[in-house]
């Protein structure tokens, strides 16, 4: 049986610390503060990284270079026979097609999963691939099977303040001026391709229900009650995020909610204060 590592990027949420406990490699995201690089969990800390999105610093996120990404291969292919890579969505960055590109140059050593995901559904992925490989999937069975669920899952999300969408060009400074006085909450959907909106309502508690309603929406008519895992991310307080927590859980109390907070690639578009809920089809073989 081939011996099929799994590899994923930053974006998923899993620290470097949480990778060596799952045997996993974990390629960090490189992100620009007023033009200097740094690294996530290598030389940027997530509480740096929001002092300084709070702070107003310029911070853009950046694709891996290619160097990085095949050194980080050629590492796990001195002691396996397959790599899984699973970046994040092609949707939200062009650092999958990179990937994909690079992998050519492998002879099918090494599988990139385009499934569309970020966060903890992204997390999720690469859970389901850790658990194929040790049912003895090839590396290109696993990504067969990933792909053919890559959309297959839902995330909610809503900001605490429009400055950042503005700041990225996705609503206009007309529109978030007039949100901020009306206090509009936007909520936002990504459900595969890209960051999408849903829709727009007054106050977090009407956010909050809109989010848990979609929620609903999706487990009843997209999933039709089949299996799922239910998650919940945020850019807000640990506090505030686990009362969030305790509010999916009280709607849908016969799931287990895992929560971790979304990756700073995605927090550097909404910003801080921010919260969403998600869910991911559980595979079966």
């Amino acid at each position: 049986m081939s011996r099929v590592a799994v590899l994923t990027d930053s974006n998923s949420g899993i620290t470097q610390a949480e990778g060596k406990e799952l045997g996993i490699g974990i390629l960090p995201m490189p992100f620009f503060i007023d033009g200097e690089e740094y690294f996530e969990e290598i030389t940027l800390s997530q509480e740096e990284f929001y002092e300084r999105l709070k702070a107003n610093h310029d911070i853009k996120t950046s694709q891996p270079a290619p160097g990085d990404v095949m050194g980080l291969w050629d590492k796990y292919l001195e002691e396996y026979d397959e790599i899984v890579y699973i970046p994040m969505s092609s949707g939200l960055s062009s650092s999958c097609e990179t990937a994909m590109m690079l992998a050519d140059d492998y002879d099918g050593r090494v599988q990139v999963v385009n499934n569309q995901r970020i966060s903890v559904t992204q997390r999720q992925s690469v859970k389901d691939a850790i658990w194929l490989a040790s049912e003895g999937k090839s590396a290109a069975g696993i990504r067969e099977i990933l792909e053919k669920n890559k959309f297959e899952s839902s995330i909610y999300i809503t900001v605490d303040t429009l400055k950042y969408l503005k700041k990225g060009g996705r609503i206009t400074p007309a529109a978030a001026a007039i949100g901020t006085v009306l206090n509009l909450k936007p909520v936002l959907q990504i459900q595969g391709e890209k960051l999408d909106a849903y829709a727009k309502v007054r106050g977090w508690k009407q956010a909050k229900k809109t989010m848990l309603d979609a929620m609903e929406k999706d487990l009843l008519h997209r999933f039709g009650n089949q299996p799922v895992h239910l998650e919940a991310a945020y850019t807000c307080s640990d506090e505030e995020a686990q009362k969030w927590k305790e509010e999916i859980e009280d709607r849908f109390p016969q799931y287990k909610v895992e929560m971790d907070r979304l990756s700073l690639s995605v927090a550097c578009h909404i910003g801080p204060g921010a919260m969403a809920v998600a869910c991911s089809k559980v595979i079966t073989l």
